[in-house]
């Protein structure tokens, strides 16, 4: 079998679950479980989390389904919303929260005929711009959703765009918006993401929304995970599969990108792009080998990537490595690859095996 796993801890996410609820006492949090629980395996984390959760959150029909199937008394919100007619149905039959984020949706919601009403759920666009209602169309369509047939609960939501950077201006304005609509009856409201429920109170509101956090990775620049108290869920363990020894002037790898500076020992190791590791990840980029740090080698292949070892003299055939984990966070090697801990981890792909502990 190819030495390469995804070990996912089910404890640590768990743990961060319980975190987000001790930030906010008394308020309710849907536990977001999009894109395969953020790459660690939605059937997974979902019976983890079967008896501790309020509730989930995913992007579309499928995914809710996929939950449905898991869980059958759980809320369950349909972020994206429906679009089409027949999905309003299929969202009553399984019983949804239901966002509606435009006109269009809403139009679509009180055309139709459902089996029992929906928790709808208005978003506002309160700065992000990327889906939702301006507050005067919002309070229109409150006024015309109050009574229709369909709905059950009415409710509002919205997304912060710069939560993740402390101070930002932008926060304090959509948190202003968001406060300028509660004049109208609603039953419940939801507006914090990991970033909001770790460190702006105001935005707590009754419903969380837990993302990124549960899985170990911080939404901050500036705060670590560990900063934070949360534990890592998913550790990309491979194994060194071959070793080189390149002479000074030599080149490593696609396109001879990185050139041996020295008499060099150079690790291979079972992971490359094709199972999400970044294939535009530099050289130097940190890698765990058989307990230490060494950098990257050269350009990341299909299958595997190169590390030098030159200074781990200890390093064999068979050493074990993180690519990230619990001793090279992952927002450490996203940051080294240009990108955040959010790609890296919900871009493992299917062929990496998930181990499950914990």
């Amino acid at each position: 079998m190819r030495p390469l796993a995804a070990i996912v801890d089910l404890s640590a996410i768990a743990h961060n679950y319980a975190i987000a609820k001790r930030c906010a006492p008394g308020r309710q949090a849907f536990a977001v479980v999009k894109a395969n629980a953020y790459g660690h395996g939605v059937r997974e984390v979902v019976t983890a989390l079967y008896d501790s959760a309020d509730g989930f959150a995913v992007a579309c029909l499928e995914e809710a389904a996929e939950v449905r199937a898991m869980h059958g008394e759980a809320r369950i919100l349909l972020l994206e919303g429906c679009f089409e007619a027949s999905e309003c149905a299929i969202a009553a039959q399984l019983e949804l929260d239901l966002v509606v984020q435009s006109a269009a949706q809403a139009e679509v919601l009180i055309a139709s005929e459902l089996c029992r009403p929906l928790n709808v759920w208005l978003k506002l666009d309160s700065g992000m711009h990327r889906l939702g209602f301006e507050s005067a169309e919002l309070r229109l369509w409150h006024a015309r959703l109050q009574d229709a047939g369909q709905v059950a609960e009415l409710n509002l939501i919205s997304h912060f765009a710069c939560a993740d950077e402390r101070g930002h201006a932008l926060t304090e304005l959509q948190v202003e918006r968001f406060l300028d609509l509660l004049d109208l009856d609603f039953n419940q409201r939801s507006l914090a993401n990991s970033a909001a429920v770790l460190t702006i109170p105001a935005a707590h509101m009754d419903w969380l929304r837990p993302g990124i956090m549960l899985y170990g990775a911080t939404p901050f620049a500036d705060l670590s995970a560990h900063d934070l108290g949360l534990e890592p869920a998913m550790t990309l363990a491979a194994q060194v599969i071959a070793i080189r020894e390149v002479a000074d002037g030599e080149s490593v790898g696609y396109g001879a990108a990185w050139v041996a500076q020295r008499p060099s020992r150079i690790a291979t190791v079972s992971c490359g792009y094709a199972d999400g590791y970044p294939r535009h990840a530099p050289s130097g980029t940190p890698v765990w080998v058989d307990g230490q740090r060494a950098p990257l080698a050269g350009r990341v292949s299909m299958d595997m990537l190169a590390v030098d070892v030159t200074d781990l003299p200890h390093v064999q055939v068979g050493s074990a490595v993180e690519l990230w984990g619990a001793n090279l966070p992952v927002d450490e090697v996203a940051n080294a690859c240009g990108t955040i801990g959010y790609e890296l981890l919900s871009k493992v792909t299917a062929r990496v095996p998930r181990r499950y502990v914990g």
